[in-house]
């Protein structure tokens, strides 16, 4: 193989393994909220890994530019935080209207400008809320599992300054580890190929909005838009309609499989847009096709992952996704509470988001973007009146 090809397939590959690795707990978790069974979160993981893998491959190689694509993180975080889905085909609705909405962000130029007025600081603070519960249950596991726990903490705390990139990763296999050392990891299952289970939707309103809007909006403020920005920091102009027009139709088949929504990467696509994948930016591209082949892979063995982590205690898989989300719960909240003018909104919207609360079937998420640009709009109102 090329020196070329050995660089860009390896940046492809840790790209792979630092983007699923840490953050596939959180998937896990989102299934588990909205009552999927291990053959359902299967075809879910898998659905994940072809959404991912086919996006990556068409953009990468139509564009001759390293567009690489991965899973909502935040969308899977605000899944595992909804409570009241009553099915998860009626979630699988919701993934659909995210991803119809996404396709109309590509086709209607005035929508996409629309979702990029909502001020950043109510998204960040809708996304801080969203994560916050997360790390919270890590901590909530301390009283179960404390060495565990706290292990594997003082472990991230000194990833995270000497391998930053592969911390996550790196607490996974650490506190794996300890906890079979501790006889706390249950037998292992055998490697197997996936089944992708086929469902249609239940359409519930309530879910419909309260989970299928919020995953949309977070998934463009906090994904897609992060997305575009590494590809323009590192010298690129990427298609953003075409962009979005195959994340979201990716997105929209794949719910189908139970998977939700698909989108640009960021933390990812900055490990393949560096001079570290290629010195040379315009064979950088050459990273799209090899993230497609190690995603592939995944989405192949999907049930093998699923049940292997099946196989991990809770307090452990907890602890991976609370640390893995610690970074971007600290950045949304700064985000969200930076702004002096709208700081009382950010404020509200986080509180809301955080609390949990489900009015007339609808997540809290969508409730604290309502109730943070009400308080900013009245902010705005009293302004102008002064």
């Amino acid at each position: 193989m090329k020196s070329e090809y050995v660089s860009v397939a390896t940046a492809a590959l840790v790209a792979t393994v630092a983007g699923a690795g840490g953050t596939l707990p959180v998937v896990l978790a989102a299934a588990h909220a909205v009552g999927a069974t291990p053959a359902e979160a299967s075809s879910w993981v898998s659905g994940l890994g072809l959404a991912t893998a086919l996006s990556t491959l068409v953009l990468s190689v139509r564009y001759r530019m390293p567009i690489i694509t991965a899973w909502s993180t935040p969308g899977a975080a605000l899944i595992a935080s909804t409570t009241g889905v009553p099915s998860f085909r009626a979630a699988i609705g919701a993934f659909l209207v995210s991803a119809v909405l996404i396709l109309l962000t590509a086709a209607l130029r005035p929508l996409g400008r629309l979702i990029e007025r909502i001020p950043a600081s109510i998204a960040a603070a809708m996304l801080g809320g969203i994560l916050l519960r997360l790390v919270m249950a890590m901590f909530e596991q301390v009283p179960h599992q404390p060495f565990l726990v706290l292990s594997m903490v003082a472990l991230f705390l000194v990833a995270r300054v000497l391998l930053p990139t592969l911390a996550s990763l790196i607490v996974l296999v650490g506190g794996a580890a300890l906890a079979w050392s501790l006889g706390l990891v249950k037998p292992m299952p055998m490697l197997g190929i996936s089944t992708l289970i086929v469902q249609s939707p239940t359409w519930d309103a309530a879910t419909l909005i309260g989970l299928g809007v919020p995953l949309y909006l977070v998934t463009m403020a906090a994904q897609n838009l992060p997305g575009f920005a590494v590809l323009r920091a590192s010298g690129y102009q990427p298609p953003t309609q075409p962009a979005l027009a195959v994340t979201g139709v990716a997105s929209f088949v794949t719910a189908f499989l139970g998977a939700h929504t698909s989108n640009l990467a960021a933390i990812s696509a900055a490990l393949c847009t560096g001079p570290d994948a290629h010195p040379d930016p315009a064979r950088r591209w050459l990273t799209g096709p090899f993230y497609a082949l190690w995603w592939g892979l995944m989405a192949l063995f999907g049930a093998s992952l699923v049940g292997l982590f099946a196989a991990l205690p809770p307090a452990l898989l907890a602890t991976v996704a609370g640390t893995a989300l610690l970074g971007s719960t600290a950045s949304s909240m700064g985000a969200a509470l930076s702004a002096d003018q709208d700081r009382l909104a950010a404020a509200g919207t986080l509180a809301v988001t955080v609390s949990g609360i489900t009015l007339m079937g609808v997540g809290s998420a969508f409730w604290g973007l309502v109730f943070g640009l009400v308080i900013l709009a009245l902010d705005r109102l009293l302004t102008i009146y002064k």
